[in-house]
């Protein structure tokens, strides 16, 4: 009778210690802030200049036309034919790309290399007019994108993934639409900006609930920007709520065979 007892006893604490360890499971939370790491100020982390200030690197993708002859950089050189790029070049109706080299220039069609790191998009852009004006076309109208600059959208929105940012003031709002807008779960309240060097990032909060926060010009987004989207409060509580009634089930069943146990011990 007595091991019977101890059995019982056993197997309810079993049960109440399978209880407390699973009744609770981590929700999925990135980016939480450490103690340290203090959310940006208004003025901070940007003036809105989106990526009109972004520098060209080495192995950036510049989209260079011809505005004049939208098929061509060059009028001369036919949309089928393969330019020379050095890092590797594509001709499209669209423009034709071109990978800066490790040195910093680009390879181009007629006017050779040009050294473009440590520039702008728009002073590139001039500077690559100006050279094809002075040697090849006249009065030329040169258009060129960085089409490599990007942002990283995560947490409750309908299509997470990586977006472009050709555009240079692309905003916050603009790309959450691309993303097809938050979720059910997303919490509007709560929206982060992950900006800057990764060993100190900066975090910026914004409320979209607010229509004043379409005013803040940190909402004009910066390549690398990651932006992330947390779960609301119901839904956190939903969740948790459905990690219980999943977690629970083996504890009910321990102590369910305890009491069918105790119970024929008792007759």
């Amino acid at each position: 009778m007595r091991s019977y007892t101890s059995l019982t006893i056993f197997l309810l604490l079993l049960g109440l210690s399978l209880l407390n360890s699973c009744a609770y499971r981590q929700n999925q939370l990135l980016f939480q802030q450490a103690a340290h790491l203090d959310s940006v100020g208004r003025g901070d982390a940007g003036s809105g200049s989106g990526t009109s200030d972004y520098r060209i690197r080495s192995q950036d993708i510049l989209q260079v036309r011809n505005l004049q002859n939208p098929r061509y950089i060059v009028d001369q050189l036919p949309s089928s034919a393969s330019t020379t790029g050095g890092q590797g070049s594509a001709g499209s109706a669209e423009g034709q790309t071109y990978q800066v080299d490790d040195d910093g220039n680009v390879a181009m069609p007629l006017i050779g290399r040009v050294h473009v790191a440590g520039l702008t998009r728009l002073e590139a852009q001039k500077k690559i007019e100006g050279i094809f004006g002075k040697d090849v076309l006249v009065n030329p109208i040169i258009d060129l994108k960085i089409t490599n600059l990007k942002v990283t959208v995560l947490g409750e929105v309908r299509l997470q993934g990586n977006y472009p940012l050709i555009r240079d003031k692309t905003n916050l709002v603009e790309v959450i639409g691309e993303a097809g807008g938050l979720t059910d779960k997303g919490d509007e309240k709560t929206v982060k900006i992950i900006r800057g060097d990764p060993a100190h990032p900066q975090v910026i909060l914004f409320n979209l609930g607010q229509v004043q926060t379409l005013a803040d010009p940190r909402m004009v987004l910066k390549n690398n920007d990651i932006i992330y989207v947390a779960q609301n409060k119901r839904a956190i509580k939903n969740d948790q709520l459905q990690n219980v009634t999943t977690t629970i089930q083996p504890a009910l069943i321990i102590l369910n065979t305890a009491l069918i146990i105790y119970t024929l011990i008792r007759r």
